[in-house]
């Protein structure tokens, strides 16, 4: 029989005498057809039903750029999941809920103006690394906070959104290039100017690195 002949080369011989290898106790022997055995007379009947009704068998090859497709929508699949149940990120999460393999262009300040996590005293004390989380200025030092209302940004001000829409404004200003360049002259102003030098030095968070 082919399926007990190592130096077979027929894919599906192979296949069955890798499970009779690794199985000692499976004993194939020849039996003769039609002669009142039960299991062989069943088997005989299972397989010309099957030449009868049963569905042929085709091995279709696919095209590697079909392969390929199938796999990164899969992929896209995976990651929109964790995306969407995790953990982290969650204020980047409610500006960008959909994954993409298009690059957003963003650099360090915008990811950490977005984000939220920067040399921002509101911030900083929730982590107990400043002992106030008020600005120098006299207001809550929120990221928002720098970019419409603290008296040494108004150079990059841009108009302050209502409570209610304020996360309709991020997702606008993400999308902007214009304020996004506001952003990052205000991220490096506050990383940078002496009225802001107590303030501890910046890390990203690892999840943003």
């Amino acid at each position: 029989m082919a399926s007990s002949n190592s130096k077979s080369t027929n894919e599906t011989a192979r296949k069955i005498f890798k499970i009779l290898l690794s199985n000692p106790r499976i004993n194939v022997s020849w039996v003769k057809a039609h002669a009142g055995n039960v299991g062989n007379e069943r088997a005989d009947q299972l397989a010309k039903d099957a030449t009868q009704h049963g569905q042929p068998y085709s091995h279709t090859k696919l095209l590697k750029p079909h392969i390929k497709g199938l796999l990164r929508k899969r992929m896209l699949e995976e990651w929109q999941t964790s995306w969407k149940n995790g953990d982290t990120g969650r204020k980047i999460f409610n500006i960008m809920a959909s994954v993409s393999l298009r690059p957003t262009n963003w650099i360090r300040e915008d990811v950490i103006f977005f984000s939220q996590h920067g040399p921002f005293p509101a911030y900083l004390k929730t982590f107990h690394l400043s002992d106030s989380d008020y600005c120098s200025c006299g207001g809550i030092g929120t990221a928002l906070h720098y970019v419409t209302e603290c008296i040494y940004t108004v150079s990059w001000h841009m108009r302050k959104p209502a409570p209610n829409f304020e996360q309709e404004w991020l997702k606008r200003v993400a999308n902007n290039l214009v304020s996004r360049q506001k952003i990052r002259g205000i991220i490096k102003f506050i990383s940078e100017t002496e009225i802001f030098s107590g303030l501890p030095s910046l890390q990203l968070p690892s999840e943003l690195n």
